[in-house]
């Protein structure tokens, strides 16, 4: 009996169809391969419901009770989750194990009106059969405490754009944005560009020596820089009768360590430095890694490895390497307020090697697999000596380092990178030849060197996270989308700044003779950093000034810490809600009342030509340039500031030279030919063509030749998109993005794929266009005819073409 009820309930549990919901549809696929069939993945496409897009949709005075609505483009997916959750036993929340995942499952709960009994909750770090069935057997209901946190962070970000973003719109410009992580962000580019911008770089001399010791040469170093070629000269002359002698040799062992497995903030780094990824680039290839099973979870500030990854690791380290190299670690997360208990980012099977994928997604797994490896593997054991050299006639010493790797460690794997572009492996490893104190070393060369002083470095994408995360600001899950809405907002461009050439001195001592050399070299080159807009520096500066709180770098951490107190269940939500909103909402107030309209207004100078001041600022359609004032007798005249240019540095020269437009360059088969700058950019136009001239382009020097090229190519262009042409009756066959099409009084019809585009009948074509082309021949022939001053009837165009209409569609198939 006991055993027939044993399969009775056996039967009854695999007879029950269970549906798990996932927020990607690759993630969906990967895991339907894991559960058996009577399990059934589906995909909510991330996100079903938010608050409503043009409403505040938050009730302040009702505790702020937030208003959700169904996405839209979800509510066909919402009707088939449904009717899934309907015909099943239990449906398994499986979104993210972070906040964003948590307020996904109980999105779906609501909208989906599970009950408690019905759901189950489960979480896993990595997409494999064990971690599922782990999880399969391990549910939990929703945690509260993580949704309150989410929504918390919605709510406050909602309240801030909704209050902060019409003010910039009265107070600067039109469709303008404030949030309070992005705003920030922007700060510090923006700080940085005035630190760059104040920096007065000084020159100073480096002075290096290169010895003979026992018929082996090496280099050493000056302790000391001198501040001008005097003094760099006076040292020179000095060591023209100098002995230079060891005066002491220094040897001992060093040890280099591994870096931690990546977290998201530093996976971020690595990418841009190592593979050149953009910070969203990379989020997107390991999201895409970890869907596919292939890593664990991406949005993550722990460095912490589970016991099986550490016991994997060992084994292929000791495989690869030998059991010599293996040293296990367990690191330990810095942050203080890491989210929820995660895994560093790693390979889900260690002992795999390669991935299938496109290269980008190949090259990224393999960064994370060498990570995860070196991390388990033994300290870099190196032998440093420091050797410092004796001037006779001088205070100053020569230092001279050499570096000699004893064991390369898990250097024999990886190397980290670092933000100034030097790998730790371009270390003077160099080898000193045997020296002894009191040697006498004899100076082949010594070479004074002219060297500059630089300014702070501009962020990329990957400084400006560490930034972010060293100052509290933003979360894992937040680097990314706060860097790309800075860059789509116009706040902050993504460039290369080219280098310009510099003089420098260079002095050789040689043969007991200074040569003087002046040397060329290019300097403030620079790839893929953030620069500030002119919108992005008048922006900052209005709200610094009037919401000094919401842009303190303090403040912003102190939110992110209340967050995480609240996903703790320390903080009532609400609560820090209260605290946040009311004050801020008084400075609101304050500001629409108080402030004064902000543009960035900067006096270049005095017209010579009118006599008018001449004025950069943010107008309507960006930044500008004007002559005269609102208040002079006649209205001001404007010209668009390129994007080479800014408000805040352009001169009263270059600001002239931008009223040379439009300016006529020549003829070109007896007409003029224009350049002008446009709302779209920098053009050229001629006889109604009209070219745009290509970024990289000045369209203030362009040459007639050049500008006659892009004209002729932009006509040859327009030809070979016209297909065929009738004319008399307002209708073109045109190639289009996607595939030939008609052209009918500025309305476009596709043509049936029989149907060969070159060889159409005008017939076949008002077959195609139908009742469209019927009724504009009705109204035409319904419009009074039209006579001239001698009282004859005008043929219109419209009157023509339904005269050659009627002659080629009779009914009857019959000409008149």
């Amino acid at each position: 009996m006991r055993k027939i009820l044993f399969n009775l309930a056996a039967m009854k549990k695999v007879s029950e169809k269970n549906l798990v919901i996932v927020e990607s549809p690759a993630k969906a696929k990967t895991i339907q391969k894991f559960l058996g069939d009577n399990f059934v993945v589906k995909s909510s496409f991330g996100h079903i419901r938010d608050l409503a897009k043009n409403d505040l949709s938050v009730d302040i005075n009702n505790h702020f009770k937030p208003t959700y609505v169904i996405d839209p483009d979800k509510k066909k997916i919402i009707d088939e989750l449904k009717k899934a959750s309907e015909e099943a036993s239990t449906v398994w929340l499986a979104s993210d194990e972070d906040r964003e995942g948590e307020a996904i499952a109980w999105h779906l709960s609501e909208a989906l009106n599970l009950k408690k009994d019905k759901r189950k909750r489960i979480v896993f770090h990595e997409i494999t059969k064990k971690a599922i069935d782990e999880a399969i057997k391990n549910p939990r209901d929703i945690d509260y405490n993580l949704v309150n946190a989410q929504q918390a962070r919605r709510i406050l970000d909602r309240l801030v754009g909704y209050e902060l973003s019409p003010i910039l719109w009265k107070k600067i410009k039109s469709n303008l944005s404030a949030g309070r992580v992005q705003s920030v962000a922007v700060r510090l580019i923006v700080e940085r560009e005035k630190e760059i911008q104040a920096f007065q770089s000084k020159s100073f001399f480096k002075v290096t020596g290169i010895f003979n010791a026992n018929g082996q040469t090496f280099k050493a170093e000056l302790d000391k820089k001198f501040d001008t070629l005097e003094e760099a000269q006076s040292f020179l002359e000095k060591c023209k009768k100098a002995q230079f002698n060891i005066e002491s040799v220094e040897t001992k062992p060093t040890k280099r360590s591994p870096s931690a497995p990546f977290t998201t903030s530093t996976l971020q780094q690595e990418a841009s430095r190592k593979l050149g990824f953009s910070v969203a680039q990379t989020m997107t290839i390991a999201q895409r890694l970890y869907e596919a099973g292939y890593i664990t979870y991406m949005r993550t500030d722990s460095v912490n490895l589970s016991d099986l990854a550490l016991e994997t690791a060992e084994e292929v380290i000791k495989d690869f390497y030998g059991k010599k190299y293996h040293q296990r670690r367990q690191f330990t997360t810095k942050s203080k307020n890491a989210q929820e208990a995660h895994e560093a980012i790693r390979p889900t099977y260690i002992n795999k090697l390669q991935i299938e994928g496109d290269k980008n997604e190949q090259r990224l797994y393999e960064l994370i697999w060498k990570r995860t490896v070196a991390s388990q593997m033994a300290d870099a054991l190196l032998e440093k000596t420091v050797a410092k050299i004796s001037i006779s006639n001088s205070s100053e010493k020569f230092i001279a380092q050499g570096e000699v790797i004893k064991f390369d460690g898990f250097l024999k794997l990886y190397i980290e990178s670092t933000d100034d572009d030097q790998d730790t492996s371009s270390e003077n490893n160099s080898l000193l030849p045997p020296l002894k104190e009191g040697q006498n070393v004899i100076p082949q060369q010594i070479i004074a060197l002219q060297r500059f002083t630089h300014h702070p470095p501009r962020y990329t994408e990957a400084s400006l996270v560490k930034k972010l995360e060293e100052l509290g600001i933003g979360r894992p899950s937040t680097y990314a989308p706060t860097i790309s809405t800075i860059q789509k907002r116009d706040y902050v461009v993504k460039k290369d700044k080219e280098g310009t050439p510099r003089e420098y001195v260079q002095l050789v001592l040689e043969n007991n003779t200074i040569k003087k050399e002046i040397k060329t070299e290019n300097t403030g080159a620079e790839k893929g950093k953030l620069f500030p807009t002119d919108l992005g520096i008048v922006v900052t500066e209005f709200l610094i000034r009037y919401f000094p709180e919401i842009m303190d770098y303090q403040f912003t951490a102190t939110v992110e810490e209340e967050f995480d107190e609240i996903a703790r269940g320390k903080l009532d939500w609400v609560k820090m809600l209260e605290k946040f909103y009311y004050p801020f909402h008084k400075d609101v107030v304050k500001t629409i009342e108080e402030s004064e309209r902000s543009t960035g207004e900067r006096i270049l100078g005095i017209d010579p030509k009118t006599g008018k001041k001449v004025i950069a600022r943010i107008g309507r359609f960006g930044p500008l340039v004007q002559i005269g004032e609102q208040s002079d007798t006649d209205k001001p005249v404007y010209a668009k500031i390129p994007k080479n240019l800014s408000i805040h540095t352009i001169t009263l020269e270059e600001a002239l030279s931008l009223f040379q437009l439009p300016k006529v360059l020549g003829q070109y088969q007896n007409k003029d030919v224009v350049v002008n700058i446009g709302r779209f950019g920098p053009y050229v136009m001629y006889n109604g063509t009209f070219a745009s001239i290509p970024k990289e382009e000045d369209p203030y020097t362009i040459t007639l030749e050049r500008a006659i090229e892009l004209i002729e190519a932009k006509q040859s262009s327009n030809q070979s998109r016209i297909i065929q042409n009738f004319e008399s009756e307002g209708i073109q066959v045109l190639n289009g993005r996607f595939g030939p099409y008609i052209s009918y009084n500025k309305k476009n019809y596709k043509i049936p794929k029989d149907k060969d585009p070159k060889s159409l009948t005008l017939d076949e074509i008002i077959a195609i266009i139908g009742n469209d082309y019927k009724q504009e021949l009705a109204e035409v022939a319904a419009k009074p005819e039209e006579t001239n001053k001698d009282n004859k009837k005008i043929t219109t165009k419209k009157t023509a073409a339904s005269s050659t209409s009627k002659k080629t569609t009779s009914s009857k198939g019959k000409k008149k």
